[in-house]
Order: structure tokens, then sequence, then C-alpha cells
């Protein structure tokens, strides 16, 4: 047997083993269709590939994935969206699905930010192809200063934002770890 050897940076790493970075969200849809369409044609992603329809697995659902055992995925479809995280994305019917889109405040809440170069032309894109955008962008403060941002929803009421900050932020002037930026 050989013996490993690690770099310092790997020896004085903290966290899980192996790790580096992330490589999708999941995200469940009442549409896939619909999602497709407003991940291809409105955000521009692209589709890779499709999985499904599956038969009934109430042992993988339940004992594997956390669901009622009478779930079924119909469909996961995968979509790349330029740099960055991948998205994988379910289709489920279930006897306990609950439909309604949990808020930020929600336990369990969440949105996707993307970043975009200019956020004006962005938000009239959206705007031109009937997106819901919430508000005006709204510029940040604090250590986030420099930075504008506004949220949108998608077709089926997902939380969406984007953010833009092209001449950086203000906690990067003496930031020992920056946090990532396309």
């Amino acid at each position: 047997m050989s013996e490993t050897t690690h770099t310092p940076a790997q020896t004085m790493r903290r966290g899980l083993p192996g790790i580096t970075g992330t490589d999708h969200i999941g995200f469940t849809v009442p549409d896939i269709d619909q999602a497709h369409e407003f991940l291809v044609e409105v955000i521009g992603c692209d589709h890779v590939y499709s999985l499904g329809p599956y038969p009934r697995n109430p042992e993988l659902m339940s004992t594997k994935l956390n669901l009622h055992p009478e779930a079924v995925m119909h469909q996961i479809r995968f979509y790349r969206c330029f740099n960055g995280t991948n998205f994988e994305v379910f289709h489920y019917e279930a006897p306990d699905q609950r439909l309604e889109q949990p808020r930020n405040s929600d336990v369990g809440g969440h949105h996707i930010a993307f970043y975009v170069e200019d956020l004006d032309e962005a938000v009239a894109y959206l705007k031109d192809h009937g997106i819901q955008v919430l508000g005006e962008p709204t510029a940040s403060s604090g250590a986030s200063t420099g930075q504008r941002w506004v949220y949108f929803l998608s077709p089926w009421g997902m939380q969406f934002e984007l953010v833009s900050f092209p001449q950086g932020k203000a906690y990067e002037a003496d930031a020992e770890v920056l946090l990532w930026k396309p």
C-alpha cells in the first residue's frame, strides 16, 4: 500500500473530505414543460438531458428520498445555466405533496440568484417576457455596497434573483476569502 501525501492546504482544510464545490441545485416544479420553457427560452439555460418516467418504487421514495412511499417521480431534467451550478428539475406526484411555494422567511425557503453584467438591461428583458419582477432594483449597503439586486418570480411562483456588482463589493477591499463570482 502506498502512503497518501497531502499539501499543506489539504492538510489544514476543514470540512467534507474531497469537496470541490456545488454540483447542482434540485427543485420540484408543478409543470415540467412550463419550467423547461422558462429555463431555456427566458433564462437561456441549456437542457442537457432528461430521465424518466419512473415506475412506482415505495422503498426508494421512503428510504432513500424521505418522501411519501406512494410518491411518483415522473421526470427529471438537467440544465446548465452558463457558469455555476447545474439545475436538476423534478416533476413529482405525491399524496402529501404541498403545492404552495415557500417564502424566504419559511423554513426551507430559498431563492436562486443569477449574476448579470447589466441589471437594468436584464430587468427590462424579464419584463418584456412577461416575468413578474418584484419592485425596482435595490442598492445594497454595508459589506455588500457596490451590489444591486432585484427578485423575480418564475411562472409557477418560485423566487429568483438578479444580482450585479461590476466594480465589486465593499467587503472585498480587505477580505481574506472572496465569495465566488461567475
